[in-house]
């Protein structure tokens, strides 16, 4: 191919075939590439926000492979800006320009039900005219993108900043919006720690109210890169009312504790069950354990919710039950659990 049989959208194809590291996405949409001068060489002109060298040199290999099979002969130069993420520095957790407060959602074990408590609660703050953010802090299991029947993919501004989506009034950003369904995250530490900075920082949140932080279950990488990195204003712990997972939930309050975040409360999730048409309450997993937590710690216990199959259909259709079932007791239950936070989010 001679060289002016080559053109600008040409060259754009082929690189829109190279994904960045560790996503599926490719590089042109993901807002890498801001330039393609067309004279004696190619010239990619490339802006990336990221501490890892490696990547940066991964791109500029892969871009010059791709770009020297399809145009042989033909010279390719790649220009790259690596510019290096806002972190937090020796002074301490910096907070996110435009966010009054962040609260983070956790637990210590899988399986309690915290996404969609996130979720729920985050419908709820928006409901009451705040302007919220969810953030889905969970890398390997992501699934507010799901909950929130969010399923396009964000946009880059110029400056290479994620343009989040914005849906049931909340803004979202959630790996599951990066990569494919069946796709993995394969992941290592330093990765990990460097793609929820990008989160947090890398996200045109703009003007928030509040930004939630539906946090991986656990008390690992992400967990300490968020509290080193932004001030959070209190963590809600979640759990059921079964001993295991309150030795679990225990664990995620100490950290908090130890890292001076205040617990704004504990939720137990699936503590109990109602036969439609009938009163009785089946304690499936035990009673008592989220209270008598909250007793023991002197943090507010913020309710019981029950197993409501209601919960899963909401979750499974992308419509949040406080907005598509705000008359059903559950939802009653989390209206008075989000109403303990409003006092928190008054203040300055």
């Amino acid at each position: 191919m001679t060289q002016s049989a080559i053109s600008e959208q040409s060259v754009r194809e082929i690189l829109s075939t190279i994904s960045y590291p560790g996503f599926t996405r490719d590089i042109v949409s993901f807002g890498v590439v801001r330039g393609i001068t067309m004279g004696n060489e190619i010239t990619i002109q490339m802006v990336l926000s990221t501490n890892d060298t490696g990547v940066a040199s991964e791109l500029r290999n892969r871009a010059t492979q791709a770009l020297g099979a399809s145009f042989p002969g033909i010279p390719v130069k790649v220009l790259l800006d690596v510019q290096t993420p806002i972190q937090s520095s020796g002074q301490g957790p910096v907070p996110i320009p435009g966010i009054r407060h962040v609260i983070a959602v956790a637990s210590g074990k899988g399986g309690v039900g915290k996404s969609t408590i996130s979720v729920n609660l985050a419908a709820a703050l928006a409901l009451k005219g705040l302007k919220v953010g969810l953030c889905d802090c969970d890398l390997y299991g992501p699934s507010i993108a799901l909950m929130c029947g969010a399923r396009e993919r964000p946009s880059a501004d110029e400056q290479g900043m994620i343009i989040p989506p914005k849906h049931h009034g909340m803004k979202i950003m959630s790996m599951g919006l990066l990569l494919e369904q069946d796709s993995p995250a394969i992941l290592r530490g330093p990765m990990v720690t460097r793609y929820t900075q990008q989160f947090l920082r890398n996200v045109v949140w703009g003007e928030l109210d509040v930004l939630i932080l539906d946090l991986p279950p656990g008390t690992g990488d992400i967990q300490l890169t968020i509290v080193q990195t932004i001030p959070l204003s209190g963590a809600v712990i979640v759990t059921t009312p079964q001993e295991v997972a309150v030795i679990d939930a225990r664990k995620a309050v100490s950290m908090f504790q130890k890292t001076n975040v205040p617990i704004l409360g504990i939720l137990e999730n699936m503590a109990y069950f109602v036969v439609p048409g009938d009163t009785t309450r089946h304690e499936i997993f035990g009673s008592g354990g989220g209270i008598g937590e909250a007793t023991r710690l002197g943090v507010p216990f913020l309710g019981s919710l029950p197993l409501d199959p209601e919960l899963r259909v909401a979750s499974d259709s992308g419509v949040p039950l406080m907005l598509s079932h705000p008359e059903l007791p559950v939802s009653s239950l989390i209206q008075i659990a989000t109403e303990s936070l409003l006092p928190l989010l008054q203040r300055p």
